[in-house]
């Protein structure tokens, strides 16, 4: 299945869902692509909308290349197969980078949206697509750490091994693709796929 762009993908999104506690939910969006669709989920079933910041830690010689992610506030984690030992001088190098820029982004979207607590809240985290996972399983793993009441997600596609992993991590997945085949990239499941700028996030806020 090909999704148009992220509003597309938000609104069928947000049609599998089903329901949600209006009064309990929280939808926690990965910016910067996962806000569109958090925005639309959140407008449509009238829930507490926030933002959960969170970024991959790319590989030594090819910073593309994830080999781990952390969320604001959170413990690093590192992929299969990348041994804490051989890497932990590097992650201790990056990781003061990384909460450093997270929370610059979070000083610009503290102007627009107010905090929400999430003690004993049902959080529904969503972001426009998975491929490692790292990124959304450091969120979660942030996002458990404030002893929410259930923490689920919602994302457009995801690789089945991915998928498999991600059951086990929260109490719901909502998703629209499952492909035994990945693509190999978010991005190849969308017709248009831009990159989006903190400015037109800030506005996407104010827009909400």
């Amino acid at each position: 299945m090909l999704f148009r762009d992220r509003t597309d993908a938000g609104e069928q999104l947000a049609g599998v869902i089903g329901s949600l506690d209006a009064k309990n939910t929280i939808v926690l969006a990965l910016p910067r692509g996962g806000l569109p669709l958090g925005v639309i989920v959140a407008k449509k079933y009238a829930v507490s909308f926030d933002i959960i910041l969170a970024k991959k830690i790319g590989h030594p010689t090819n910073s593309e290349y994830a080999i781990g992610a952390v969320a604001e506030g959170g413990t690093p984690i590192l992929g299969e197969g990348y041994v804490e030992a051989l890497h932990a001088e590097w992650v201790q190098e990056k990781v003061p980078l990384i909460q450093k820029e997270m929370s610059r982004k979070r000083a610009i979207y503290r102007e627009i949206l107010q905090e929400n607590q999430l003690n004993d809240k049902d959080v529904l985290i969503v972001d426009d697509g998975i491929a490692t996972g790292l990124t959304m399983f450091a969120a979660i793993r942030a996002a458990e750490e404030h002893q929410p009441k259930s923490v689920s997600v919602a994302v457009l596609v995801i690789p089945k091994a991915t998928y498999g992993q991600l059951k086990q991590e929260v109490d719901k997945v909502y998703m629209l693709e499952v492909p035994q085949h990945f693509l190999g990239g978010v991005g190849a499941y969308y017709e248009q796929f831009p990159q989006l700028t903190d400015e037109q996030v800030k506005e996407m806020l104010k827009n909400r």
